[in-house]
């Protein structure tokens, strides 16, 4: 069971703050995934514009004018 301070007291954490931090870790994981096949659409768009080749549509979207 994992620990957390309260008041310089370590105490276990709670059912429901252990199910909360799961969560918590995996939706980071998750939103950390999404934003890195953001970063790598962009710079997959960005490569295709230098290289005169056409875009996919999600790729024209992530151009902003």
């Amino acid at each position: 069971m994992a620990k957390k301070i309260v008041n310089n007291v370590e105490v276990d954490l709670t059912t429901e703050e252990e199910a909360q931090r799961t969560i918590d870790a995996e939706n980071f994981e998750k939103e950390k995934v999404e934003r890195q096949a953001q970063i790598d659409l962009k710079a997959s768009a960005k490569a295709k514009l230098i290289a005169g080749e056409p875009l996919t549509e999600a790729e024209a979207n992530t151009i902003v004018l």
